[in-house]
This record gives structure tokens, sequence and C-alpha cells, in this order.
């Protein structure tokens, strides 16, 4: 287990930004359902920079690329420099390990599977991808690897990061690529009492749900938004976003998504598929 400590001494609220879904090209136009994917990440950086308060690291939910080039991972190196913080990231179902492994990790983003924030969080940062299929599952490495931290660190309140989401969204197209086999997911929460938040993208839209006590927190891409409860394929005209939490001392999360204020683009569901 790559452990990191951060915030060593860290006692009060710890805020946090989440990036999530660039899909990212070699080539600086690439667009993905009509949305130029590096414009619309590099606008997201530019506006979390003016509109967001400090914060103390970032946190990358996967789907960096979308053509499994090194180039789209050095777009993504670039993109995030000017946010300075440290950067953690986990692989997507399009993402490609190889081709991440060529630029990452850098001087500012981490490979760590574990965190330790402040005095009182841990981070779990899960792998659930599964080579050439866009749903998730984890394997028996990455559950040990999740009750081992847990179990640990169990005067920790914990955060867990994964891309795929581990329940059902409400949207049959997207649901069949969630998280498969997933009770074992939710087997090894169960026997802990210090999870306090899941955390993943993929879906390309906001949710925020308790289950059992814990809160499932999904993000919208910063670019391409899939429209909620539809059971078939189709795109949603809210604009990109990310996500700011902050970890309170007593166990509680407080979070909210901003979006683009000004977007002078638009998904097309005719110009491909997803």
């Amino acid at each position: 287990m790559l452990s990191e400590t951060l915030l060593k001494n860290e006692n009060g609220p710890i805020r946090l930004l989440q990036i999530t879904d660039t899909h990212l090209f070699a080539p600086i136009e690439g667009a993905l359902l009509g949305v130029p994917t590096l414009y619309s990440f590099q606008s997201v950086v530019e506006q979390v920079q003016q509109r967001t308060s400090d914060f103390s690291a970032i946190l990358v939910t996967g789907d960096i690329s979308q053509d499994h080039t090194v180039e789209s991972y050095q777009h993504f190196v670039n993109g995030i420099k000017p946010l300075e913080k440290p950067c953690y990231w986990l692989p997507g179902n399009h993402d490609y390990k190889p081709s991440m492994g060529g630029v990452l990790p850098s001087p500012q983003i981490r490979a760590s599977e574990h965190l330790l924030i402040g005095k009182h969080w841990q981070l779990i940062i899960l792998d659930s991808q599964v080579v050439g299929v866009p749903h998730g599952a984890l394997s028996i490495e990455q559950l040990e690897l999740l009750d081992k931290a847990l179990t640990q660190y169990r005067t920790r309140y914990s955060l867990i990061l994964l891309h795929h989401h581990p329940l059902p969204a409400g949207s049959a197209w997207l649901d069949q690529h969630q998280l498969k086999d997933n009770e074992h997911f939710w087997n090894v929460i169960s026997k802990h009492s210090n999870v306090k938040g899941i955390l993943c993208g993929h879906i390309h839209q906001e949710l925020d749900r308790m289950i059992n006590g814990v809160r499932l927190l999904a993000t919208p891409s910063t670019c391409v938004q899939f429209l909620p409860d539809s059971d078939d394929f189709a795109l949603d005209s809210q604009p990109p976003g990310w996500r700011t939490l902050d970890l309170l001392p007593n166990g509680d999360i407080d979070t909210e998504v901003h979006r683009l204020e000004h977007c002078n683009f638009s998904a097309d569901v005719e110009a491909g598929g997803y």
C-alpha cells in the first residue's frame, strides 16, 4: 500500500478539489461529442483559480484521456500545473495505464493509494478499471487494500475514491457500466464504521446520496454532461463542472458542485459516439 501523509498537524476543516473525466486527446483541437475537451478543461482550471478558495489537494477520478496517447496525459500534466497543489489520480475505463505511466507520476501528480490527511481523515484510492470494457470491478487485491486501510486506521474518518459508481445512478445505459459485483465492495464497507464518503466520476453528472450512513458522491465532467435519469443515451445542457469538499473534524463532509459560468460550447450527440 503506497501511503502518503498530507497536512500532518492540521486539526481543522480540510478543503479538497475534485476534477474528473477530462477525456483529453493528443490533438489540441480534439473533441468529444462536439466539445473541445482540452479547452473545456483549461476553462475549468481558470475558473477554479478565480472562484475556489484555498484547497489542499486535487483529486482526479479517472478518464483523463480519451485516445490513450502519452500526449493527452501530458496535456493534463501541463493543464493542472496552475493549480499548484498536490494531485492524486486513479484510472478510469478510458485510460491507458502504459501511457499514463509515461508521464505520471509527475512532481505534482502522485501515485499514492492511501493518504493520511490532517489528524482526522484518510483517503483510500482504488483502481476499478477492467481493461477493454466500460464497466468496473475491484480485484481481490484492491478489496484487501480497502479492508486493510479501514482496519489499520479505524480511528480516522475515511473517504474512498474510485472511478465507477458502485450503485445504480438511475440511467439504464450508464448503470450497465457501473461497478460490477459491487456487493463485495459494500461487504467490506459494512464491516467498518469509519467510512463517511465515497467519491467517483464516470457518470458525467452530479450525484449525492446517503447509503447506510455513507455519502455517495459523483461529480460532473470537465467536458460533456450526461442527462440524469435517462434510460437511453442522452446529453445534458448543463455546463462542465468540478467539486469542492470540506472534510470536517467531526466526520462530516461539506461539499458543493461548481460549473462554468461562461460556456461558449455545447455537446452534440451527432458528433460521434461515447
